[in-house]
This record gives structure tokens, C-alpha cells and sequence, in this order.
């Protein structure tokens, strides 16, 4: 009798999902198949297998046709990050605003064009809701007043939790009951599926910035909207319409990331909750943002100029982005965020004095060392903060 578990941890997941047929193919490592069509004497059946493609978006049975409708792998990735947020399946894109930018489209097609969104989002999210730039129409609420803000064109309710860069955390399963049956989008670059995952909480689609957590080590550029097979179809049809596909190479880094996602995020978000908790005692710094859930990301306000720290810090990189196995800071008032009206960005708690970091796997004395350096001298400079504020 075979008494081998069939629902497996998201750690053995995160390592096996996407790749159990290697060992039937005679491989260890996933193959890159990098050809961008595929021959086929039969232009019959090919004819029909594209059509059943523009009729649902459903993936081709058989052999690929061409690399805009799909790679193999890529589907790989795609079917690994499905699992991993329990959802039927994953439609990866070029980079996250690609994805974001799909799932407008697919919402606009039919009419529904009106957006309700929960600030704070990352500041390119913003910009594209805002700006209208594919025609879409927004209207800006807080978690409790989104039942109120829906109209009967309302296409999407979008959220960001963890928030970006203020870290704020949201009551997912009140907001999905809010939504009634408008889909909820949710962004959930900055958690990963090691610490939430929005699908079981009634969020029809989860969004990634593939290039930040999943992938890993700051070398692939890629997006990826986990949800349900229907929904998938559609993307796929914007995707393959628009152009917006994901380079087989970047698809089997992101299944490399996924291997150690686990990992990485569990040993980062050790280090950022020590980091957190030594500059909540700190004097120099004024209050620090750190979830109830943890992770590997804490922004922290500074009495004195923020730029300062920016300038003094010397392992930390200064860089924007976020998720790799260094650490990173960044200032959202000068980079991330700038594109958000100066006003809508301090009403969403995203001060000019706030700094966002990205805590790494470096030793965590290491990281202090630099941080305390580059905070400046202590002398003379106010109450530290009681303590970290979960938010």
C-alpha cells in the first residue's frame, strides 16, 4: 500500500512542483527550450488547434505552435506558482505591470472599465490606474469603504498587502466578502505565498512582481497572475495578442527561485525582524512599519534626512527593486513613489521621510553595522519609539 502523502507542504512544493515528469523524461534539471515556433506538416490540425486557442485561450494540446502562445518552459513556472497559491493555474508576462496591465485589458474588453483600488499600491500601479493610460477609471477608498465605491461598471477591486512601501496589512477575507462577484486582485509581491496566500481567502487573482521574491537574485525581469483556468484563458489571448511574453530563460530562473523561496523568505524575515526591533530602540529613528505577519521588508522613518542614509550606507545596496538575496534600500518619496501626486502619497502614509528596506540573508550584524553607520551620530536626538508599529 502506497502511504505517501497527496497533499504536500508548500516547502516540498515549492521544490517538486513543475518538474515531476523529469524523472519519466530521464532528467534532473528542467530543459530551456528556447525555439520561438515549431514545425508542423500538418496545417489542418494546426488551423483548428488555433482556433480552439482564440475561442478560449485554453494552452494548445500537443506540441507548442509558436513562442507568443506558449513555452514549455515557462509553463513550467506557471504551473509551479499555481501550485504554490492553490489556484487552477498562472499566466506569466513580461514583468509585473505587464500582468497588471493584461488583467485591465481583459477587465475593459467587456465593458468593465471602473477600477476600485486601496492605496497604498506601488507607485507604477498607481500611475496606471490614475492616469487612465488603458482607459481605465479609478476610484481610491480604504478597506471598509470598498462595498460603497462599486458601481455596476466596476471590472476589479485591487489591493496591495503588504503594502507597498508602508507595509500595511488588509483583512483579505472582508474585502472578497465586499466585493460581492467582482473580482478581487490581489498584489501579493511583498508576502509570496510563504505567508499568505490571498486565493484561499476569496481573492480571485494574485499578482506577483516575479522579479522581486520569486525569482530571487535580481536577475529576471517577469510578472505572473496566479487564478482560476477561465480567467487564465483570457489572458493568455492578451498576451499572445499583445506581445507581452516571458523569455524562456526567465522562466526556468523563476522555477530555479521557486526551490528556495521557502528559505529565503523564512531566513530574510528573521533578519528584518531583528533590524525592525533594533531601530524601533533607536533614538535616530522616528517610527518603524513591520507586519503582523513578518516578511523580509520594514520601512522605517528617520527624524534626520533620509538621503543621508542613503548616501552613508556601504554593504546595503541603494537601489530600487526588492526581494533578492541582498539587501536593498531605497527612498519611495524620490523613486518608487514619485510618480504618485505628492499629496495622495503622504495621505496613504508614504512619508518624505520614509525609507524602505529590503532585508537579505546577509549575517544580521553585518547589516545593523551598516545601518547604524548610516543612520549618523546619536548624540542629541530624540526618544527612540516605543516599538514597532504593526500595521
Amino acid at each position: 500500500m502506497d502511504t505517501r502523502r497527496t497533499t504536500r507542504a508548500l516547502a516540498t512544493e515549492a521544490v517538486h512542483a513543475g518538474r515531476d515528469d523529469l524523472a519519466g523524461l530521464g532528467l534532473h534539471a528542467p530543459p530551456i527550450d528556447l525555439s520561438t515556433t515549431y514545425p508542423s506538416y500538418d496545417s489542418r490540425a494546426e488551423a483548428a488547434r488555433i482556433d480552439a486557442f482564440a475561442t478560449t485561450g485554453a494552452e494548445p494540446e500537443g506540441p507548442p505552435v509558436y513562442g507568443r502562445l506558449g513555452n514549455p518552459t515557462v509553463a513550467r513556472f506557471e504551473t509551479a506558482l499555481a501550485r504554490l497559491e492553490g489556484t487552477e493555474s498562472a499566466v506569466a508576462f513580461a514583468s509585473g505591470m505587464a500582468a497588471l496591465s493584461a488583467v485591465l485589458l481583459v477587465r475593459g474588453s467587456t465593458g468593465l472599465r471602473h477600477v476600485v483600488a486601496v492605496r497604498p499600491l506601488y507607485g507604477c500601479s498607481d500611475h496606471l490606474l490614475t492616469a487612465g493610460l488603458l482607459g481605465s477609471e479609478v476610484t481610491w477608498t480604504d478597506p471598509a469603504g470598498v462595498a460603497d465605491a462599486l458601481r455596476p461598471d466596476t471590472g476589479l477591486v485591487l489591493v496591495e498587502t503588504l503594502a507597498n512601501p508602508t507595509l500595511a496589512e488588509i483583512d483579505l477575507r472582508a474585502v472578497a466578502h465586499a466585493c460581492g462577484s467582482v473580482p478581487l486582485l490581489v498584489d501579493n509581491t511583498f508576502a509570496t505565498p510563504v505567508l499568505q496566500r490571498p486565493a484561499g481567502h476569496g481573492a480571485r487573482l494574485v499578482l506577483h512582481s516575479a522579479t522581486k521574491y520569486l525569482g530571487g537574485h535580481g536577475d529576471v525581469l517577469a510578472g505572473v497572475v496566479a487564478c482560476d483556468e477561465e480567467f487564465a484563458g483570457r489572458l493568455r489571448q492578451v498576451r499572445f495578442a499583445t506581445g507581452g511574453v516571458l523569455h524562456p530563460l526567465a522562466g526556468y530562473l523563476l522555477l530555479r527561485g521557486l526551490a528556495t523561496l521557502p528559505v529565503r523568505v523564512r531566513a530574510a524575515s528573521a533578519n528584518a525582524a531583528e533590524l525592525a526591533s533594533r531601530l524601533a530602540a533607536d533614538p535616530r529613528v522616528a517610527r518603524v512599519h513591520y507586519p503582523r505577519i513578518g516578511g523580509a521588508m520594514v520601512s522605517f522613518e528617520v527624524h534626520g534626512d533620509p538621503h543621508e542614509v542613503i548616501a552613508g550606507v556601504r554593504l546595503i545596496t541603494p537601489a530600487v527593486s526588492l526581494g533578492s538575496v541582498d539587501s536593498l534600500i531605497q527612498h519611495p518619496a524620490s523613486i518608487s513613489h514619485r510618480i504618485v501626486d505628492a499629496d495622495d502619497r503622504r495621505e496613504a502614509g508614504v512619508s518624505d521621510r520614509l525609507l524602505r528596506l529590503s532585508v537579505g540573508l546577509e549575517d544580521v550584524e553585518d547589516l545593523w553595522a551598516d545601518l547604524d553607520a548610516a543612520l549618523g551620530e546619536r548624540a542629541g536626538t530624540p526618544a527612540p519609539a516605543e516599538a514597532p508599529a504593526r500595521v
